[in-house]
């Protein structure tokens, strides 16, 4: 199967060279990485090619590198079922660079997009419907950055006072930080040593 995949890999940079940045096979997987402007014809190219038949859209993630000046990876995973192959395409983005849909080529890109957009706030330029599929319409920050705090920004709540849901901001008072280490074997005859609870 490796000799397959880097047989593939360099058919593909030797076909388009234009669009492959590296190849590598790893796992038994092929993954290329693409020029970000080359995108949406390289994915046209993989699906079309005879030799390649990539007409399967898996899925469509990212990744998050604060410290990198390339912040951001878009991940691609296609498969062949003609071939019997999976490729996985990455595209390095800065912060403020936009990315092309492929929506055009691939329907199915358009929840992964709209998802993608929703936890990472990368932007697909074309995309017939660009809006937050996860997260509510109000929410701030993109949940999968990871510089978005794990408590997040806003706490949503059903208040039965006022009998209606309720957005405030988190607040965490010391009080939930300080844990009550009881023994769970309390009211018990013997307690085990280091379970006692302290007065």
């Amino acid at each position: 199967m490796s000799d397959a995949m880097n047989e593939l890999g360099a058919y593909i940079e030797s076909k388009r060279p234009d669009c492959v940045i590296s190849w590598a096979v790893t796992h038994g997987e092929l993954t290329v990485e693409v020029t970000q402007a080359a995108l949406a014809g390289f994915v046209e190219f993989l699906k079309a090619d005879s030799t390649c038949r990539f007409t399967t859209l898996v899925d469509i993630t990212a990744l998050d590198h604060p410290e990198s000046d390339r912040r951001f990876t878009v991940v691609y995973h296609f498969l062949s079922m003609y071939q019997n192959h999976r490729v996985r395409l990455h595209v390095p983005l800065r912060e403020a660079d936009s990315i092309a849909s492929i929506t055009d080529v691939h329907p199915s890109a358009n929840w992964f997009e709209r998802e993608v957009f929703d936890m990472f706030g990368i932007l697909f330029t074309g995309h017939p419907d660009l809006r937050r599929i996860l997260t509510d319409y109000g929410f701030r920050g993109y949940p999968l950055r990871k510089d978005f705090p794990t408590t997040g920004y806003t706490e949503v709540r059903y208040d039965e006072a006022q009998k209606r849901v309720v957005y405030e901001p988190v607040s965490l008072v010391q009080e939930y930080r300080q844990f009550d280490f009881m023994s769970p074997w309390e009211g018990a005859e013997y307690i085990l040593p280091g379970d006692e609870k302290p007065e």
